[in-house]
């Protein structure tokens, strides 16, 4: 792995924290992901499955983690099952986990190789009732693969039918939404090296200059500090393209004139960032992008106060979309009457901000947390309001990631990634 080790403690109190919700008398499995085939004998790059990292801190494939808080045999409380490495996988492969190397990583003392798994999971289940799988049920999720937790899981339910089932993923969501300490140190490095990143092409853009360009740049500073790179697919969309929400090409050319529209964020130790920023190519706004700019900027700030404990996902929609109302209005792109015939499950700035305001960030950029929960000390959201007008070939979109505080104000992790126009055109001018 490119990042520094993560302290182990980490992951103690996380299983801590997950065992603490667990029925009497069951366990719960996770398994890592799959390394998927691309043709041949080619692969995709692995990434692994972020809920067993967030228990263990494993972080390579054909891994097995398995809790059983009231095991009668002590050992057996939590384990892992790795593949079993030697000197040859060493040679072709590169270095796989010890058991020792296992211990220091996660803080589990009990690390068998797979070829054990059946033989010991029998065991454990004729001791246990009930058997928590992990399904994925996040809002957003659309999987057509089935993935190693899914086979699993069918090879579960078919050896041992007489067990009860019960779902890992409601409490992951409750979990895994709230941040600890040593997580928002990860995240922060994230975003210090996404910072970085902008930093590098805020110097680089100039007419003439193609999207991939600054791709390249940012991929560039992302490996240099120990990231594996993108945190999701990077969308680089000059002029009219930034009016394309998942615009993704990025191979087109940065003319003069233009604005650019960057949606990008590091990735470091599995943990997200997700930075929008908007910039002009000719390393100054015109008075008309300037205006739309500022009042992008304008709901940012004030949709960012926002998130404070107890704030309902739902309803602080409701309260962006009035303070987005009134800055469309200013700029002329809506008038009143716009407004009081407006379809209430479409508003009238729907026209021009079509998509949702925040999201949980974490380990996943769509990260785990339920939306009809209040929001809690120690949940990261985005804010990313945004204005896109197709008929004056542009679109402005800025977006930090929030930590919510106890009492106040959100404590913004992009603190110092610029975002006021001024501090931009300066750094491009200089």
């Amino acid at each position: 792995m490119k990042y520094h080790p993560i302290d182990k403690s980490l992951f103690i109190q996380n299983r801590k924290n997950f065992a603490a919700q667990m029925k009497p008398n069951s366990l719960a499995v996770f398994n890592s992901n799959d390394i998927y085939p691309i043709s041949g004998d080619s692969t995709m790059p692995f990434a692994q499955h972020r809920d067993i990292f967030y228990l263990s801190g494993v972080d390579q494939e054909e891994s097995i983690l398995v809790l059983f808080p009231d095991c009668p045999n002590p050992k057996h409380r939590e384990l892992l099952f790795l593949k079993e490495t030697n000197e040859h996988i060493a040679i072709w492969e590169g270095e796989k986990l010890t058991k020792e190397a296992a211990f220091n990583t996660s803080g589990i003392k009990t690390v068998y190789w797979l070829k054990d798994m059946e033989k010991i999971m029998f065991e454990m289940m004729t001791q246990c009732d009930t058997v928590y799988i992990n399904t994925n049920e996040h809002y957003r999720a659309n999987v057509e693969t089935e993935t190693r937790e899914d086979r699993f899981t069918k090879w579960l339910k078919d050896r041992y039918p007489a067990h009860s089932v019960a779902k890992s993923n409601p409490i992951l969501q409750r979990l895994r939404s709230v941040k600890d300490p040593l997580e928002l140190d990860l995240m922060q490095q994230a975003c210090n090296i996404t910072e970085k990143g902008f930093r590098r092409i805020l110097n680089f853009v100039k007419p003439g200059v193609w999207e991939y360009n600054i791709e390249a740049e940012f991929m560039h500073e992302f490996l240099n500090n120990r990231s594996k790179g993108f945190a999701y697919t990077p969308i680089i969309a000059s002029g009219n393209n930034a009016n394309v929400l998942h615009y993704v090409e990025n191979n087109q050319e940065c003319k003069a004139g233009d604005l650019i529209l960057l949606d990008v964020g590091a990735e470091y130790a599995n943990y997200a960032s997700d930075m929008s920023r908007t910039i002009p190519v000719s390393g100054k706004f015109t008075k008309r992008q300037r205006e739309v700019y500022d009042a992008v900027n304008r709901v940012k700030n004030d949709a960012s106060k926002l998130l404070v404990p107890g704030t309902l996902w739902g309803e602080y929609h409701v309260e962006v979309g009035k303070l987005m109302t009134s800055e469309l209005l200013g700029l002329g792109l809506l008038d009143k009457a716009d407004v009081q015939n407006e379809n209430p499950d479409w508003p009238a700035y729907k026209k021009y901000f079509m998509h949702g305001t925040s999201h949980h960030i974490g380990l996943d950029t769509h990260d785990y947390g339920i939306l009809t929960e209040p929001m809690q000390a120690n949940m990261v959201f985005t804010v990313e309001p945004a204005i896109y007008i197709p008929e004056e070939g542009f679109g402005i979109r800025l977006e930090d990631d929030l930590v919510i505080q106890e009492n106040g104000e959100p404590f913004n992790l992009m603190r110092n990634i610029p975002i006021e126009a001024e501090e931009i055109e300066e750094i491009m001018n200089a």
